[in-house]
C-alpha cells in the first residue's frame, strides 16, 4: 500500500523527534563525559518541600539516573534569628550527608512571617551563608539552584504575600545574582492558580506538579551547561 502524504509527514516528524531526543543525550555526555548515575538530587525546603507531592513528582519527571531526596522542614526559615533556622536543623545534616550533585533551595516563604520579617535586613547575609555552608561541606561540590517560592493567598497562616513579594523575593534574586546561581520561578508559574492551594500556602497535588515541571526544566538546563 503506497504511503499516504499524511502518513508520510508523521513519519518525518518522528524520525525529526526521535534524532532531536538522541543529540539530546549525545551533547549531555559531550558536556559531562564523567558524570556518574545515578545523579543526587536534595530538595531543601519547609513544608511546601517537606509536605508536598513536589519532590516526588520531580523524581518521576527526571527518572531512574536521578535520586532526588526530600529534606524539607515543616516551619524553617532562612533567617537565623528565628524559631527554627534551616541550617541548625537535622535535615540540613542530612541533605550534605546524601552527597548531592543538585541542591534545590526554596526557603523564603515563613520568613515573610510579620514577627520574623523584622530582620528582613539579615536575609540575605544569613542565605549566602546558607549556600556557602551547603558548597563547602557538600563532596562533590553540588550544582546549587535557588527557587522563588510559590504565592502566598492566605494570609491568615502567618505569612503574608506582601512580605514575600516585598521583601523576600527581591533579596533571593539580589542572592542569586551575586552568587551567580541559576534561578527558578516558582511564584510565576503559580501567580495564577490559586484553585493549586489547598489551604492558600501548600500547594495540592496539581500545584506540586507545577513546581515539580518548573524545576525539573531548569535542572535539565542546569546539567547540560
Amino acid at each position: 500500500m503506497p504511503l499516504t502524504k499524511t502518513k508520510l509527514l508523521a513519519m518525518v516528524i518522528a524520525l525529526v523527534v526521535v534524532s532531536s531526543l538522541l543529540m539530546v543525550l549525545f551533547f549531555k555526555n559531550q558536556i559531562n563525559p564523567a558524570i556518574s548515575y545515578p545523579i543526587r538530587v536534595a530538595c531543601v525546603g519547609d513544608s511546601i518541600t517537606e509536605g508536598t507531592e513536589y519532590p516526588m513528582d520531580l523524581q518521576v519527571l527526571l527518572g531512574d539516573n536521578y535520586t532526588v531526596g526530600n529534606f524539607g522542614v515543616g516551619d524553617s526559615t532562612v533567617l537565623r534569628s528565628t524559631d527554627k533556622p534551616y541550617i541548625y536543623q537535622i535535615e540540613f545534616q542530612n541533605a550534605v550527608s546524601f552527597k548531592p550533585n543538585i541542591i534545590i533551595i526554596m526557603l523564603g516563604t515563613n520568613d515573610a512571617r510579620p514577627d520574623y520579617y523584622t530582620h528582613i535586613d539579615e536575609f540575605m547575609s544569613d542565605y549566602k551563608e546558607l549556600v556557602g555552608e551547603l558548597e563547602v561541606l557538600s563532596k562533590p561540590k553540588p550544582k546549587i539552584l535557588l527557587a522563588i517560592p510559590p504565592p502566598i493567598f492566605n494570609d491568615s497562616l502567618g505569612p503574608t504575600n506582601a512580605n514575600l513579594v516585598e521583601g523576600v523575593i527581591p533579596r533571593i534574586q539580589e542572592v542569586a545574582e551575586e552568587l551567580n546561581l541559576p534561578l527558578i520561578d516558582v511564584y510565576s508559574a503559580l501567580a495564577d492558580h490559586a484553585d493549586y492551594f489547598w489551604d492558600g500556602v501548600h500547594p495540592n497535588s496539581a500545584g506540586s506538579n507545577v513546581i515539580a515541571t518548573q524545576i525539573y526544566s531548569d535542572i535539565i538546563q542546569t546539567i547540560l551547561v
